[in-house]
This record gives structure tokens, C-alpha cells and sequence, in this order.
């Protein structure tokens, strides 16, 4: 099973990002955090890397019905998307909630991540 759900899509890295941002908005969606991946590993080492970023996802409906059942799923939320240049594109990749959220072992979870995993499913296929 894989741990995320990726496409790689044509296009300027910059609007890349901003595409992802509207889907995800469609889903109901916010970033409330994006870590530049290329500007902190130059700044802390010094050393070159490609665009790429992370944003930290949440759709606050999901999270709340998570939190209400395992108070203890705060430390895998957000839901990360990164955005990375590669040879062949712009690579969009999600982290799929049913691997990540099925390691925790409470079945009562399993609908809230099938129901996220479709969510972001359709972000990536937006894009």
C-alpha cells in the first residue's frame, strides 16, 4: 500500500502551488502552513535543492471528527501536500490518509480516512 496519492502535471512551479491551493479550497481545505523546503535547506546548510514545498493542509470538519474520536491524532495532522519540481514536471503528492491514519489502529477512524482520502484524491486530479 502506498502512503501517498501523486500526479505530475505541466506548468510553472509558482502556479502549480496556487492551483493546489484552489483545489484544496474546493474540498473545504486550508493551508495553514508551507515550509519551503529549496530557501530553509539553503539557509541551514547551505546546500542546493529543488523547488519544493510542503503545505500543511486541514479541513477543519474532518479534523474536529478525528480529534472527537482519538484525541491523540493532532500529531498526524495536518495533511501534508508537497509540491516538488522533478525532470518530468511539477510532481503534486498528498499523503494518503487511510495508510497513515490506519497505523493508529482504531477502527472508528476508518470512514473519516477513506472520506479525507477521497477528498484529497480529487485535489490532486483538480490540478
Amino acid at each position: 500500500m502506498s502512503y501517498y496519492i501523486a500526479k505530475t502535471v505541466s506548468g510553472d512551479f509558482d502556479d502549480v502551488i496556487a492551483r493546489v491551493t484552489e483545489a484544496l479550497k474546493a474540498e473545504g481545505f486550508g493551508v495553514l502552513t508551507e515550509i519551503d523546503v529549496k530557501a530553509t535547506l539553503k539557509k541551514k546548510l547551505d546546500v542546493d535543492f529543488r523547488p519544493y514545498r510542503i503545505l500543511g493542509a486541514c479541513n477543519p470538519e474532518m479534523a474536529h471528527q478525528a480529534l472527537s474520536i482519538e484525541d491523540k491524532i493532532g500529531v498526524m495532522l495536518p495533511c501534508n501536500v508537497i509540491v516538488q519540481q522533478t525532470d518530468k514536471g511539477v510532481e503534486v503528492a498528498a499523503v494518503d490518509p487511510v495508510a497513515s491514519i490506519g497505523r493508529v489502529g482504531n477502527p472508528a477512524l476508518d470512514e473519516a480516512a477513506q472520506t479525507v482520502k477521497a477528498m484529497l484524491t480529487k485535489v490532486i486530479e483538480r490540478v
